[in-house]
């Protein structure tokens, strides 16, 4: 029991990262009082998908063979744009931008170049995460016994003295929060990319539950089952507690942008200077976990597709091109990420979802390509829009679609796209016999 708590801790550090400390308390104040309700929306998107997707990558052996069930080219090209995406271009660098902003900038002297600061923090910060994601199957060792326990500690005390003294009372909520808020709750839990994170995370802790001496398959297929279990448990409990800080800064607070802002005004208020070394002791150790997670994750399958580079290369080239892209600011890498989130999101939802009940639809193979293909077509036209590009014919019927406005006019076109692989399968199969 011990060590399947230790496994399941390991792979909660390895999703609380950046995203996962800035964005529930965030939430919390723009929600306000419909706070809660806002986290129920984020608890599915956040939590609740990114556990169906370690159970559903431990099931399937992989993330390129839940891919290849819509095609081996899909496969390649979509796998590919994920681990992009969760590493050296969004995530990756969101980790060092947002630990620098937290754990070092506040504490800058006057006057001194904060560019020039970040530059050699990014270095300093990508080269020791690098040698340590050089090892992934010791990440129990790393993570789950020394950092983590520390991170949740801190955590807890800045929410228990919260309770304690109140910085303020929940506001009224702002924006679609006030409308819809378990709809724009669900969609603000893409920016976690944890349910994209998951896809990949699987592996990495069967490796570290087989370092632990357990070699047969459906032991190690159990175990990492249940360390889902046990990191969702983890992720609810700390999404809550931050929520509910961040609803009572919400009327405590103005002028906040991010959820940095949120929390530095929260722990300067609660711990005055020393609240704000907490914070930032905090974010590196968040951060930093979840840094080298995903450079042991993306070296690692990138490796396999282009063996003729070894593992190493990869990961200190991820590194390298994640030092460079973390230095444009973290305002700047959270307003790329809206829309290739918004892209790519929906099917990987798909993937897990299909993926889940694969035993009761896997005769019916078509089911797989015919919705991946009108998912990826809605997905894809409702970020170009984003961007201002219009694409004709496909535009205006999503704009009939129920879930527009939410962003959620993708979800028909899918479950269409499930019921025609269903009919196609079903006759392929009837002309067979």
């Amino acid at each position: 029991m011990k060590n399947k708590i230790l496994i399941g801790i390991t792979l909660f550090s390895m999703f609380f990262g950046a995203g996962n400390l800035i964005f529930p308390p965030f939430l919390g104040a723009e929600a306000g009082t419909s706070g809660w309700l806002a986290f129920v929306g984020l608890s599915f998107s956040a939590v609740c998908f990114p556990i169906l997707g370690v159970v559903a990558v431990t099931l399937s052996g992989g993330a390129d063979r839940m891919a290849d069930r819509v095609h081996p080219m899909f496969s390649v090209v979509f796998i590919s744009a994920l681990y992009l995406a969760i590493g050296p271009c969004l995530a990756i660098p969101r980790t060092s931008g947002t630990s620098f902003s937290m754990a070092v900038q506040p504490f800058l002297p006057e006057g001194m170049s904060v560019g020039l600061v970040q530059f050699i923090y990014s270095i300093i910060f990508f080269t020791v995460a690098a040698r340590i994601a050089l090892h992934p199957e010791r990440l129990t060792e790393y993570l789950g016994k020394r950092l983590t326990p520390i991170l949740l500690t801190l955590i807890v005390i800045i929410f228990v003295v919260s309770l304690i003294h109140p910085t303020g009372s929940a506001a009224a909520p702002v924006g679609m929060y006030a409308s819809a808020p378990v709809i724009y709750g669900f969609q603000y839990g893409y920016q976690t990319m944890d349910a994209l994170a998951a896809l990949t995370f699987g592996t990495v802790i069967a490796l570290n539950i087989r370092e632990q001496g357990i070699t047969e398959e459906k032991a190690v297929i159990k175990e990492t089952i249940s360390a889902g279990w046990i990191a969702g448990g983890c992720l609810i409990l700390v999404y809550a507690m931050l929520n509910y800080v961040g609803m009572l800064a919400g009327g405590a607070f103005t002028g906040m942008e991010n959820g940095t802002d949120v929390l530095l005004l929260t722990v300067h208020a609660l711990f005055g200077n020393t609240g704000t070394l907490v914070l930032a002791l905090v974010f590196l150790i968040a951060c930093f976990n979840t840094c080298v997670s995903l450079l042991s994750c993306c070296g690692k399958y990138f490796n396999e597709l282009f063996p003729q580079i070894s593992f190493p290369h990869w990961v200190f080239l991820f590194a390298g091109l994640s030092m460079l892209i973390s230095n444009v600011g973290l305002n700047t890498i959270l307003k790329i990420s809206v829309p290739v989130l918004n892209a790519i999101y929906p099917p990987a939802l798909l993937l897990i979802f299909l993926t889940c009940i694969n035993r009761w639809i896997k005769r019916y193979p078509k089911i797989y390509p015919w919705s991946a293909f009108l998912c990826c077509a809605s997905s894809i036209t409702l970020m170009l829009e984003q961007q201002g590009i219009l694409v004709p014919l496909l535009l205006p019927l999503l704009h009939q679609m129920p879930g527009y406005t939410g962003g959620f006019a993708w979800f028909v076109p899918t479950i269409a796209g499930i019921l025609v692989g269903w009919i196609a399968s079903y006759f392929n199969n009837s002309h067979t016999i």
